[in-house]
């Protein structure tokens, strides 16, 4: 049996105690910036009880839950991805305007695979105003070989921020958004040859977009984009080396030209519904219901018609027909001498083929021997139907059989000699 101290339970009921107990953690965003949270494996391992072993490196399977205190889910500006559970979980997404001011509290709860331990901390993020929002110029950018995990990255990200300012040129330079490509519709890749998800990765800044920014927009490009080439652009090469970017799939917005649409929307009420009285359920004394007349409707009427319809049509049937005596009546008479003359003359034919003889062919004749020399008559009964005669029948002995003349040679020379002479 499994036996512990009252040291040792102490000391695991204050190192629970202890990982539910801990002070908010502050973050402050700034509206219209890309917020990235990292939810480290390492920050969360102390939570947990020791490993069995000493010495053996912690590596327990630890996966992360992400809500709004008092919510079921996130706010929905805030994304969480995590790949698997020996990585790092990643709180991101762009916060907007209407959240200024208002601290909002996310509950993390991680959870221990391997002992099934949780801890829960609480991240507080304090949205403050940006300088200047939103940028003006915005850029979505489509990125085909990269995970929005890999994105998130804070060097990756550094440097496709570097490379852009380096094509724009921009005093201020913010990202603003990253979102997945299967967010908008994307389909999983295969697990072949290292394919990515792909990640759109929008940016903004404070002056208008470069020339070569532009390059996309012109009619050879466009014509290139709508037959699935890849369009000519002249500083693609900055970006190549890390990033291949999906030129037919760039975005320029400029916010100062787009006209804003307004929608009214519905003031929120309390949520909770108006006082009808008391509820009132249907009384216990239901009155009885009579079924005989959907009894009538949906059974007895169907039967009744198809009734009808079947003693009609046997009338029309077995009593309307015209019988072989009618027929002859309003037949004329010489049809009739006719067909009764035609009839006669095929019995008569019949009869004379039965009793008539013919040649034998030749299959029937008698089969001779070249090995032994014997010669195999052939049999034919003597009540045979020669019209029902087949062409090959078995050789065997036949009474009735007919032979064929045979001529002598000294006939033969002389049949011939005669014929040269004339």
């Amino acid at each position: 049996c499994l036996k512990m101290t009252l040291g040792q339970f102490l000391f695991f009921k204050l190192v629970t105690i202890l990982s539910r107990s801990h002070a908010d953690r502050n973050v402050y965003p700034s509206a219209g910036v890309l917020f990235v949270h990292v939810l480290e494996r390492e920050y969360f391992k102390g939570e947990f009880p020791p490993y069995p072993k000493a010495g053996d490196p912690s590596n327990d399977p630890i996966t992360f839950n992400t809500n709004l205190k008092g919510y079921p889910d996130r706010p929905g500006w805030l994304r969480y991805i995590q790949r698997t559970p020996h990585s790092d979980g990643v709180l991101y997404g762009s916060p907007t305007a209407e959240h200024i001011g208002k601290p909002t509290v996310i509950e993390i709860t991680a959870y221990n695979r391997r002992t099934f331990e949780t801890a829960r901390h609480n991240l507080v993020i304090n949205i403050k105003a940006a300088e200047e929002f939103p940028l003006p110029y915005q850029a979505e950018f489509y990125i085909k070989n990269m995970n929005v995990e890999e994105m998130l990255a804070s060097e990756v990200l550094g440097d496709f921020l570097g490379a852009v300012k380096n094509v724009w040129q921009p005093e201020r330079l913010n990202a603003i958004n990253i979102t997945s490509a299967l967010d908008r519709g994307g389909r999983v890749p295969l697990p072949i040859n290292n394919l990515k998800e792909g990640v759109y990765v929008m940016v903004g800044a404070d002056v208008p977009f470069s020339s070569c920014l532009r390059e996309v927009e012109s009619p050879h490009n466009q014509l290139r984009c709508s037959q699935e080439m890849e369009p000519v652009i002249s500083c693609d090469k900055k970006f190549r080396a890390q990033f291949h970017i999906d030129w037919c799939k760039i975005s320029l917005v400029d916010i100062n030209k787009v006209v804003p649409v307004y929608v009214t929307r519905p003031e929120p009420g309390t949520g909770i519904l108006p006082e009808f009285g008391e509820y009132k359920p249907p009384s216990e004394s239901l009155k009885s219901r009579d079924y005989f007349s959907d009894f009538l409707v949906t059974l007895a009427v169907p039967s009744a018609v198809a009734l009808v319809l079947f003693f009609i049509l046997g009338y029309t049937m077995c009593c309307r027909r015209e019988g072989v005596e009618k027929r002859n009546m309003q037949t004329p008479d010489i049809q009739l001498v006719h067909h009764s003359s035609i009839q006669k003359s095929t019995k008569e034919l019949r009869s004379m083929s039965k009793n008539r003889e013919i040649s034998w062919p030749l299959s029937t004749l008698p089969v001779f021997n070249p090995v032994s020399g014997e010669v195999v008559p052939p049999i034919h009964p003597d009540n045979y139907e020669t019209t029902s005669m087949p062409l090959m029948q078995t050789q065997a002995n036949l009474q009735n059989q007919i032979t064929i003349p045979q001529q002598r040679p000294s006939e033969l020379i002389q049949e011939r000699v005669s014929g040269d002479y004339f």
